[in-house]
């Protein structure tokens, strides 16, 4: 087997393959070239525009932020993917609700046309349509380490449920 090519005088291979069995040989390839290719992390070094937006994101932007000419072109674009959110209703994760950890985000225009948040449950996994009620709820988070408070809107019927189970009057 001739397994390596000359290309202008210089072998691909630097190991004549000819003097390995064909075992010896399979593990050269894979080891030298193939299990050596630089892993996905490494080959992305560029961010594309959903990284920029996650690591600049607001869950609500103050008036005097908004101002384009003082932000960075990171923020100006995460303050455009805000601008296209629904303000109104939020979109509740309450997956991890036994931890105390419950998780909004605003509507996407999509669920503003399919009603969800409003008229279907807001609760990301569920989509029931009856015995739904607006909830004005107090969200606190953290965003940038720095502990903040948000009045928004959920409709959602596991709500009082889960606000009845943390103890919340």
């Amino acid at each position: 087997y001739k397994f390596f090519i000359i290309m202008s005088g210089s072998q691909l291979f630097p190991v004549n393959l000819n003097n390995l069995s064909a075992k010896e040989r399979h593990n050269y390839i894979l080891s030298n070239y193939v299990l050596n290719l630089p892993n996905e992390t490494e080959s992305r070094r560029h961010k594309r525009d959903i990284d920029v937006i996650r690591e600049n994101h607001r869950f609500l932007w103050e008036d005097d932020e908004l101002d384009s000419d003082t932000l960075s072109w990171e923020q100006r674009l995460a303050l455009r993917y805000y601008r296209k959110l629904f303000k109104e209703y939020c979109i509740a994760d309450l997956s991890r609700y036994k931890e105390n950890k419950i998780a909004l985000r605003w509507r996407t225009e999509q669920e503003v046309v399919t009603g969800t948040g409003q008229f279907q449950c807001g609760s990301r996994h569920c989509g029931e349509r009856d015995n739904l009620r607006s909830w004005e709820v107090n969200f606190r988070y953290i965003e940038k380490g720095e502990p903040l408070n948000a009045l928004v809107k959920v409709g959602s019927k596991w709500v009082s449920a889960i606000v009845s189970l943390m103890g919340i009057p």
